[in-house]
This record gives C-alpha cells, structure tokens and sequence, in this order.
C-alpha cells in the first residue's frame, strides 16, 4: 500500500481550500516580530528571511495571492 501524504491527491493538504486568513493573519504577524527582533539584534539573515516572509503573507491575506478563482 502506497503512502498518500500531504499534497498527494485530491485528499492531501490543501484539499480543503488552503490555510484559513486568521492563519495568514497570524503568520504575518509572526513574520513581522521575527524581522524586527533581527533588526534589533542586527541579525541580518534573521531580519531578510522575516521580511521577505512577512511580504509573502501580506500578498497572501491583502492581496489574495494563491486563492482559487
């Protein structure tokens, strides 16, 4: 018997529509901590990939990247 994990099939992840907003809300928001502890630590690897996430998730919940049509 073959494994059927996540994004395998029509029952994978993502199945149900996606990752709800409060969900993309909260991982911007996480994102945006996450930059601005590395800002403050002048941690600059810390703070891009935070920024470049938190830009990601914005585009995800204001925007609607990656909602079906």
């Amino acid at each position: 018997m073959a494994w059927a994990g996540w994004g395998a099939g029509p029952s994978g992840a993502g199945s149900v529509g996606g990752p709800s907003r409060v969900f993309l809300l909260l991982a911007f928001v996480a994102a945006v901590i996450s930059a601005g502890i590395g800002l403050a630590q002048e941690r600059w690897g810390v703070a891009a990939v935070g920024a470049v996430a938190a830009v990601y998730f914005a585009a995800r919940v204001f925007l609607g990247l990656g909602r079906a049509r």
